[in-house]
């Protein structure tokens, strides 16, 4: 979609009339009006690099007199680097030499107060920042405001655009204009609004050839370490936008909604390896003053008071403790140490009661998927463990709006030609190899039973599930067209599954996977939304030992030479070659993730 904002031919020749435009040297300047004369700021500039790409973000901070509009002006010093698109401002480019006018919503920018804007761009050869800015035709060299102290929390500096934001489609419905009273929240905070679009992995995913097709659609920020919460320019795996720069991006895209994945428990992944975490098993209280506190602080602006913040609690952990601990064919040390000490279920008490404080905050917790958790020995289990961290560290299940399953993983949302019923020469579907006496074979049959057994046990009646649907589409030539032949019961369900996974224990990266349903509010019975929380494109982990400075190890189930162990019925590891570190961008994988969308992209 285009996102450049364009005046109409009247109001344009109302803007050069009035204004006066100059353009000299290809740099368009608004002369500095009485209005304007004690104008004086700082400019803030950040980026987020990739091979040929980058996402810009400028902070404005006016420290002069009040302004009610603004050009800010820069020049690239590489001639290579080149403005594509851009968002919350009226961007253009001469030459190197590149201007930003504000939009109607954002012209007014009090004594003190800051605005944030950006842009996607491309380079060769280097990326480095601009040295210079203008703003009205000052240079912006930080000098002291003219006015009293600027508070400490910016406040909004307009009413965001109610006409169509420049990076995503219309809602399809308007925003609440006030916050809900708390415990009075939305039943389906996805239902009736449309969802944030992360113009940093909208980027990426033009980056490759027919990435356009998909690129609007709302994916989930991930704040997988505390560096995250305010940006990380220089990690391959987070954006340089923080927190409260996405929450400020999904105002002016006039966004009914929001998502964000919670994810930094101590010990975390304690039974992998690819994306283990900063934090050892004993910092929980860092984890609570210097993670979860400071999101809680963003999220409860009230500026932000009017979006729905859907929160995804710590994916892959509280099922661990049920899984992956001792006695089990999977458990490791890691596991059995966060069980003891408590730190998973007081990590995850703790943020849903944080988090869950704010009236207009939705908790989702990660509930693992079928091919994990759906055998009745672990199905109550698991469940009882949901309830037991919901109800810790001053938590109550209030505080859960409900749950998510295959939270990156590739669990086909739906087996057409299989079910699990099936007999196939005196033997059932369950006696197959493929489902190994699992009660479920797809996600949607698992999150429907899932929800029941959760709300028999203490959750509320209106909980509802999410499925992550962002790579389980296995569309392509390989996907079946009808069940397999009668020869036996694993010719048949092998034959007719579309997962084509060699196990339901493969999760990383997986080859021949494809884009699933796009995200959606209400699709089915009890199933509050299809959401894309695993951006499709980042990594799941490295193929191999990658040296970072991140926290993420290497696991041997993303080596596509990895024969298996027993948490996968020591099947090969169907992971693609050459992957990166877990969250950074997999242009392979995207391409191969189109490709085999079903439904497929048009």
């Amino acid at each position: 979609m285009n996102l450049w904002r364009r005046l109409s031919g009247r109001n344009r020749a109302l803007a050069l009339t009035s204004a006066g435009v100059l353009v000299a040297g290809g740099l368009v300047t608004l002369p500095v009006t009485a209005a304007q004369a004690a104008t004086q700021c700082s400019v803030t500039y950040t980026t987020s690099d990739w091979p040929g790409g980058f996402t810009g973000t400028v902070t404005i901070k006016n420290i002069g007199d009040a302004l009610t509009s603004w050009n800010l002006g820069f020049t690239f010093p590489n001639s290579s680097q080149r403005v594509v698109n851009g968002w919350s401002a009226r961007w253009s480019q001469s030459g190197q030499n590149v201007t930003a006018q504000n939009e109607a919503y954002n012209g007014a920018l009090a004594s003190g107060a800051s605005t944030t804007i950006g842009f996607n761009g491309s380079w060769s050869g280097s990326n480095p920042k601009p040295t210079q800015f203008t703003l009205n035709g000052t240079v912006c060299n930080g000098g002291t405001p003219t006015t009293s102290t600027p508070p400490t929390s910016t406040p909004p500096t307009s009413t965001p655009p109610t006409s169509t934001p420049p990076t995503s489609t219309p809602p399809t419905s308007t925003p609440p204009t006030s916050q809900p009273p708390p415990g009075q929240r939305v039943d389906n905070p996805y239902a009736g609004v449309k969802g944030y679009v992360n113009p940093e992995w909208k980027a990426k995913a033009e980056s490759v050839s027919g990435g356009n097709r998909v690129s609007n659609n709302p994916t989930a920020v991930w704040i997988d370490r505390i560096a995250a919460i305010n940006g990380t320019p220089d990690s391959s795996s987070n954006g340089a936008m923080g927190v409260r720069d996405h929450l400020d991006a999904a105002l002016a895209q006039g966004a009914g909604y929001i998502q964000f994945v919670i994810y930094n428990l101590p010990g975390r992944d304690c039974s992998a390896l690819a994306s283990n975490g900063e934090l050892g098993p004993d910092e929980l209280p860092r984890y609570k003053a210097e993670y979860i506190d400071p999101i809680a602080a963003i999220q409860g602006d009230s500026k932000y008071r009017n979006l729905r913040i859907v929160n995804i609690i710590e994916i892959d952990s509280l099922p661990n403790l049920v899984t992956n601990t001792s006695g089990n064919a999977g458990g490791t040390v890691m596991c059995d140490t966060v069980k003891a000490n408590g730190a998973y279920v007081n990590g995850v008490g703790y943020a849903l009661a944080k988090l869950g404080a704010i009236g207009n905050v939705y908790n989702y917790i990660d509930a693992a998927h079928h091919g994990w958790i759906g055998w009745d020995s672990n199905f109550g289990p698991v469940a009882d463990q949901l309830k037991a961290a919901a109800v810790a560290s001053g938590s109550t299940v209030a505080n859960v709006a409900g749950f998510i399953v295959n939270t990156a993983n590739y669990s086909a949302l739906k087996e057409p030609y299989v079910k699990i019923t099936d007999t196939v020469n005196g033997q059932t579907v369950r006696q197959s190899k493929w489902a190994d006496w699992n009660q479920y074979l797809d996600e949607l049959s698992f999150a429907q039973a899932f929800r029941q057994k959760l709300v028999s046990i203490g959750f509320d009646s209106n909980i509802g599930m999410l499925i992550d649907t962002s790579r389980n589409g296995w569309g392509g030539s390989a996907r079946p067209t009808g069940p397999g032949p009668s020869t036996s019961v694993d010719a048949y369900v092998d034959g007719g599954r579309v997962d084509r996974r060699f196990h339901t224990g493969n999760w990383c990266n997986q080859a021949g996977a494809g884009l699933g349903e796009r995200p959606q509010a209400n699709p089915e019975p009890g199933i509050d939304a299809y959401v894309w929380v695993k951006p499709p494109g980042e990594s799941d982990g490295s193929s191999k030992e990658i040296p970072n400075n991140e926290g993420k190890g290497f696991d041997r189930m993303c080596d596509p030479t990895y024969t298996g162990n027993a948490r996968n019925g020591n099947s090969m590891s169907g992971a693609l070659p050459d992957a990166p570190i877990s969250g950074a961008w997999f242009a392979a994988q995207f391409q191969q993730l189109m490709q085999n969308a079903y439904p497929p992209l048009s």
